[in-house]
């Protein structure tokens, strides 16, 4: 199993000039969450410039489809980015998953509005708002996300207006 290196993997990502806002368990976090997550999401942007800038991240860091055989062939180029909207990957720096419209939202281009710069050990990456990573849990329904549901709001409660 790979360490989950968040910090690494998001540096690949800006690195590579790849438009992205974080959300999920590491959004969380940075919100103050106390939940652990050990993969990294992010939603990015799906013009076909910032798809190539995604591929050669996820080409840098050996990206490989998580939860399928290793025989089913997989490139991660621009093209087959393009065709698919959500993409789980193991990398060389931890599991990666790539969404380009994540639940409960319209993409890259929604989350940005309301996203709030986060240093982290750093490096500046744009984070999806508190109120956004709510409304994509809401969405999502599943018993986790209602369970992390509960946590953000709490935390919503007790951030100032």
């Amino acid at each position: 199993m790979t360490a989950f290196q968040p910090i690494r993997a998001l540096q690949v990502l800006v690195d590579h000039d790849v438009r992205f806002v974080v959300i999920g368990g590491v959004a969380g976090a940075t919100h103050g969450s106390p939940s652990v997550t050990q993969d990294l999401d992010v939603c990015h942007e799906r013009g076909p410039e910032n798809l190539a800038r995604l591929s050669a991240a996820l080409g840098s860091i050996h990206a490989a489809l998580r939860g399928v055989d290793d025989d089913v062939p997989f490139v991660p180029n621009a093209e087959a980015l393009e065709a698919g909207g959500h993409f789980t990957f193991t990398t060389d720096l931890g599991d990666l998953d790539c969404l380009g419209i994540p639940a409960g939202t319209l993409g890259y281009d929604d989350l940005v509005k309301t996203a709030i710069d986060v240093d982290l050990d750093g490096l500046v990456v744009a984070v999806a708002s508190l109120d956004d990573l709510i409304r994509m849990k809401r969405a999502a329904g599943r018993p986790r996300d209602l369970a992390e549901l509960e946590i953000l709001g709490a935390l919503r409660e007790e951030s100032p207006s």
